[in-house]
């Protein structure tokens, strides 16, 4: 079968992303980014989140976080020790079906504030009995909880603790929270319920992995960017006051000036939406008109971990739909069976995790990625040559989706500066790429390298961590940061 191997290496020179093109890549980020901070609906959002420190380890405190971005609703309370060490306590519970699309916005966020209160009868009792004994008494600030919430649906943000409702994703339907404001939506059934809680920050998942290294992570710098490489992309990183120029056409938005910076959320699954420098393949072409959402998203579609299966199952459909090739396809020298149900055939038949098993295999004649083939595709009796040509195939496309992620990471350290300090840069990633698929943060290295402005030099300085729990650490922190600001106090107390 040297024709299929010839073919699968064809195919596989496709997804080859060479150094001029990352380079070409981080400029044109550089460009789109700069664009982003100037003025609103640009491709790169460059979203202000109002967080303006990051905490340094010595954080003490007991915080409070919620999570809503799905079907579950996870509680959780953050015991930050002050040296760099937290203990987490957390709830999580599924939300039921009729308040995710038939019920009213009261309704949702009632039962939220009564799954807060249930989680602070059953692990914080002594400070819940201590409020109820004097509700409403001005002077027990002590017993106050501050709170962060991730709310991982579109929202346009206006504070710390504020941000208006754009839409409902992730099959929410509850019209009549669309344009208000989530985190009074969520104080007000707090207060209905006298909890001693206050919602104290808005928070973005990415924003809190940056969070959340930051206070974990060794070295007397504050971690510089975070980073999602999972189901989905996207990273936050902290910027000058002065460039986020659009700040100052913004109505109605407060923060506070002090630090002179600003966490920013970049974004950037929707980079180069117009295809202005990006890689594209056929594979990807067909993957993208044959999406729910075709012409956005364009960078997440080739590096994030919801679509590096499907662009992998349609280059092996192609091959094993042209007769030349014979691919899963019984022979005289082969009795491999893939059978009518097979995921191969089906659009997102094929999770992405198949790739990572694949590429970590180096077993004796691919002992553990035929498994892994009969338990993902129901594909039994692979010959040698196949499971070559599968791997030649995962190998190319792991490699392009890492080597494009190095692309907004370079663009950002060359666009801040930070590579022409002494200091180490600090980045804290998360997702399950960067955690489990064989050598990414290798290919993310070897790319910005070939950066010009980085170099091998500038490389040595980014010291990469997984930073774990952006939604739980990370918001709590978020709320420490908020509980800080004056501004935001005297804001709240009018």
């Amino acid at each position: 079968m040297p024709a299929l191997l010839d073919e699968a290496e064809r195919i596989a020179r496709e997804f080859e992303y060479p150094a001029d093109q990352v380079q070409r890549g981080v400029d044109e980020y550089i460009n789109q980014s700069n664009e982003g901070l100037a003025k609103e609906n640009t491709t790169l959002s460059q979203i202000p989140t109002f967080v303006t420190a990051v905490p340094n380890g010595t954080e003490k405190g007991l915080y409070l976080a919620v999570d809503l971005g799905g079907t579950n609703f996870r509680v959780c309370s953050v015991q930050l020790h002050g040296d760099t060490t937290f203990n987490l306590t957390q709830s999580k519970i599924m939300i039921p079906r009729e308040l995710m699309a038939s019920g009213t916005s009261k309704d949702l966020f009632l039962f939220l504030a009564r799954q807060i209160e249930a989680f602070l009868r059953i692990h914080h009792n002594e400070h819940f009995e201590a409020h109820l004994r004097r509700p409403g008494d001005a002077t027990n600030k002590e017993n106050m909880f501050d709170l962060g919430f991730t709310f991982s649906f579109p929202v346009r943000q206006l504070g710390i603790n504020s941000g208006t409702l754009i839409r409902w994703t992730k099959g929410f339907n509850i019209p009549d929270a669309v344009g208000h404001d989530v985190c009074a939506l969520l104080q007000s059934a707090i207060d209905e319920l006298y909890l001693p809680v206050r919602v104290a920050a808005l928070v973005n998942d990415t924003v809190g992995t940056l969070m959340a290294r930051s206070y974990t992570s060794p070295g007397e710098t504050g971690t510089f960017l975070g980073a999602i490489f999972g189901t989905g992309t996207n990273g936050a990183y902290v910027e000058k006051l002065d460039k986020i120029t659009k700040l100052q056409t913004m109505e109605g938005a407060h923060y506070d000036t002090s630090t002179g910076e600003m966490v920013i959320n970049a974004e950037w699954g929707s980079f180069d939406n117009h295809l202005s420098v990006l890689p594209s393949t056929v594979f990807d072409r067909e993957l993208d008109a044959d999406s729910n959402n075709p012409g956005v998203q364009m960078f997440e579609k080739r590096v994030s971990g919801m679509f590096l299966g499907e662009i992998l199952r349609r280059a092996l459909l192609a091959m094993h739909q042209d007769p030349a090739l014979g691919l899963f396809k019984p022979s005289k020298t082969s009795k491999v069976i893939c059978p009518e149900n097979s995921g191969l055939y089906r659009q997102w038949g094929l999770d992405t995790s198949l790739l990572s098993l694949v590429e970590a295999d180096k077993s004796p004649h691919m002992a553990e990625m035929k498994t892994a083939m009969y338990d993902h595709l129901k594909i039994e009796n692979l010959s040698d040559v196949e499971c070559k040509a599968v791997k030649i195939l995962v190998h190319a496309i792991g490699k392009r989706a890492a080597r494009l992620s190095a692309v907004p990471l370079a663009a950002i350290l060359i666009h801040s500066g930070k590579l022409q300090t002494e200091n180490m840069v600090d980045v804290g990633v998360d997702g399950s790429l960067v955690e489990f698929y064989p050598n990414f943060d290798g290919y993310i290295r070897e790319a910005l390298r070939s950066v010009s402005k980085v170099g091998e030099a500038g490389e040595k300085k980014v010291r990469i961590g997984i930073s774990k729990d952006g939604s739980g650490v990370g918001a709590a922190l978020i709320a420490l940061v908020a509980s800080k600001d004056e501004t935001l106090k005297s804001a709240s107390e009018k």
